[in-house]
């Protein structure tokens, strides 16, 4: 068959560990033999960020917000034995931090659901989108740890040198203190995420906090959710047929427990990160659990939402066999081209992103799979198949949906 063609470049951006060593195979069996692929390509490795000081990373997140899609293989955030591992000149930062601040992105995480792998909350049909803030909060706080008796205030001091305080606590004894904050800005690029992804997937959007006890911090996020939805979306809601709506946090985790699916629930930056992992290992594993960033403006950057899988590389490299699922950064690769095929009216190249999704779960379907998935399906005697027979398998099948 001849090759499909693109008009306009993905933004690539390559990763590290054993996530590396699948991000090539993929392409070579699952991408190159189908599609005259066109991508500018960025190296996120760790030895080539040392390199540039990280510059490639800025380069990459420049260059995402250029041509709109990127996608993106799984990094290493180095602490301290990564440093000194791959003698690195500084601590850097994590690549998806910089690129989440850089695109002022919202980060929307799904299970990938498939039959035999049931999830552990039975009506629990369709897929449950977790959208996540990626600013601020516990994330950015400032703590200190209390010695002994005394007084602890907020402080805002104005530009014009004026103050407004407000107790926090006075303590008798040694305690512990954190300060957070969030901003206006992001709050309101959060809420235009939701609301534009929401339309784009076309499912109803649900946003949740405390407010009822921050009174100020998560009202504020609230308000600002509402005013958003009143003047821009409500209309465009209507029209598409979906709801949203606020509720306390409590509320819509007993909500979540008895629902079918099928909806995005917005969380702020910590209720985010916890709900992501409870929906992704109630519905399998990370390997199994979609993550794509969103920008207020439409730009999207697709990627795994597990990391680099260490344990399986160092195997890797000592010639042993590795069984790794390569589901979740096979489905980077498919929503990025689906994705770049909507915005340049591709049909052909959405539909092979569609038809490659089909062969994976087929695949696993058939009883084929790797050893994460064969230790928790319902499949009778399944096929446990290494890294490199995995992705050939689900070529077999692509070729026969071609």
């Amino acid at each position: 068959m001849e090759k499909i063609k693109m008009t306009t470049p993905l933004v690539e951006m390559d990763g590290d560990e054993m996530t590396r060593i699948l991000w090539k195979l993929i392409k070579e069996e699952l991408l190159l033999p189908f599609i005259d692929l066109k991508t500018e390509y960025y190296d996120l490795g760790l030895e080539y960020r040392n390199e540039t000081d990280d510059q490639v990373t800025i380069d990459s997140a420049n260059a995402t917000r250029k041509y709109g899609v990127a996608v993106k293989c799984a990094t290493i955030t180095p602490n301290a034995a990564r440093v000194e591992e791959y003698n690195l000149k500084e601590m850097w930062k994590s690549p998806n931090g910089t690129i989440r601040a850089m695109l002022d992105g919202t980060v929307f995480r799904a299970p990938i659901q498939v039959k035999g792998i049931e999830p552990c909350v039975k009506n629990w049909k369709k897929p449950i989108t977790i959208a996540r803030h990626a600013y601020g909060d516990v994330y950015k706080a400032s703590e200190m740890k209390i010695p002994g008796p005394g007084r602890c205030e907020l402080v805002y001091t104005a530009e014009d040198g004026s103050e407004v305080r407000e107790l926090i606590h006075e303590f008798a004894g040694p305690g512990i203190i954190q300060g957070q904050h969030n901003l206006t800005g992001s709050i309101e690029s959060f809420a235009r995420s939701c609301f534009n992804y929401a339309l784009d997937i076309h499912q109803d959007l649900w946003f949740a906090t405390k407010d009822t006890i921050s009174k100020k911090y998560d009202h504020t996020f609230k308000d600002i959710f509402q005013e958003i939805y009143d003047k821009e979306y409500e209309k465009r809601f209507q029209e598409a047929g979906i709801e949203y709506f606020y509720t306390l946090i409590d509320d819509a985790v007993a909500r979540v427990m008895k629902a079918e699916g099928g909806f995005i629930w917005a969380c702020k930056n910590y209720d985010g990160d916890v709900m992501s992992d409870m929906v992704s290992s109630a519905c399998g594993s990370l390997a199994m659990m979609t993550s794509v960033l969103v920008s207020p403006d439409g730009t999207y950057e697709y990627e795994a939402a597990h990391g680099t899988v260490q344990r399986h590389y160092y195997k890797h490299l000592k010639g042993e066999e590795t069984s790794t699922n390569s589901v979740a950064t096979i489905f980077a690769w498919t929503g990025a081209l689906r994705k770049r095929g909507e915005l340049d009216g591709n049909k052909e190249l959405s539909a092979f992103a569609d038809k490659l999704e089909d062969a994976c779960l087929s695949t696993i379907e058939a009883g084929k799979m790797t050893k994460d998935l064969a230790l928790i399906t319902d499949l009778k005697q399944p096929e446990v198949l290494n890294s490199q027979e995995f992705i050939k398998a689900i070529r077999v099948k692509l070729e026969q949906m071609l």
